[in-house]
C-alpha cells in the first residue's frame, strides 16, 4: 500500500511500512528564552510557534503506529567532540559548554540539552545526540534505519536551514525520499526558512519535497479509515 501527498514540487509517495519521522533538535536550548538560541540574539518566539503543529504530528504518527526519531544537538561533558571550528564561531554571549540559565550550552544531559516536555520521545522511540548539524555524522543512525527498512523520511523541526536541510541533505545522499512539514519547521529568519525550503524543492526536488501537516494528515486519514 502506498499515500500520495499533495506536495512540491510534486506528489510525494510513500509506504508507511517504510517511513520514519524525524524530528530535529526541539530542545529547551534553541527554543526557550535564556538558551544558547536567545543568547546569540534571535528571536525564539518563531521557533516556539511550530510547537503546536510539531506535536500534531507527532501524535499523527503514534497514532498510527509509525516509527519517531528525535535528535539532540549535544556534546560529551568534556567537548572531545565539539571542534574548535564548531564552538569559537562569532562572538555569542555564551558559547557551547559554558553555563547559560539551563545549565551548559549543548552538552548531553543539562537541563537546556532536553527536548521540550510536550515534544519529549515517549519509550521505544528512538532518540539520538549528534555532535554535528547533519543527524548521520557520529551517530549510526544510518545503520538503524537500514535495519528497520525504512526508505523515506518525514521532516521536522528547527532550524530549517541548518540543522533540518543538512539532515535532509544528508539523508538524500544516502537514499532516502524525504519530505520536510512546511509549518512544523522555522528558522529564527524567516527569509532563511523560505530560502531553504525552495533550495529542497528545486530543479524537480533535488532535495526532497515540501507540503503542510493538512495535506499529510488528509492523504494518511484516507488512507486508514
Amino acid at each position: 500500500m502506498t499515500v500520495s501527498v499533495s506536495a512540491r514540487p510534486y506528489d510525494f509517495t510513500f509506504d508507511p511500512a517504510q517511513v520514519a519521522l524525524v524530528v530535529i533538535d526541539m530542545q529547551r536550548d534553541f527554543i526557550e528564552p535564556g538558551g544558547f538560541g536567545d543568547t546569540l540574539g534571535n528571536d525564539v518566539s518563531r521557533l516556539k510557534d511550530i510547537v503546536p503543529t510539531v506535536a500534531a504530528l507527532i501524535g499523527l504518527f503514534r497514532k498510527l503506529g509509525l516509527p519517531i526519531v528525535h535528535t539532540r544537538e549535544a556534546h560529551r561533558p568534556d567537548l572531545s567532540d565539539c571542534p574548535p571550528a564548531k564552538r569559537l564561531r562569532g562572538a555569542p554571549g555564551l558559547r557551547i559548554g559554558d553555563t547559560g540559565a539551563m545549565g551548559r550550552i549543548l552538552v548531553a544531559g543539562e537541563p537546556g540539552n532536553a527536548i521540550l516536555p510536550e515534544l519529549a520521545p515517549l519509550p521505544g522511540e528512538i532518540a539520538i545526540d549528534k555532535p554535528g548539524k547533519g543527524m548521520f555524522w557520529a551517530t549510526g543512525l544510518h545503520e538503524t534505519l537500514q535495519g528497520m527498512g525504512i526508505t523515506q523520511l518525514v521532516f521536522a523541526g528547527v532550524t530549517t536551514e541548518v540543522c533540518v536541510q543538512t539532515s535532509m541533505r544528508e539523508a538524500n545522499d544516502r537514499g532516502y525520499d524525504c519530505l520536510l512539514i512546511e509549518d512544523a519547521t522555522e528558522s529564527y529568519f524567516a527569509t532563511f526558512k523560505s530560502a531553504a525550503i525552495e533550495m529542497i524543492v528545486a530543479q524537480g526536488g533535488i532535495v526532497g519535497w515540501a507540503t503542510p501537516l493538512a495535506a499529510l494528515a488528509a492523504a494518511l486519514e484516507v488512507e486508514h479509515v
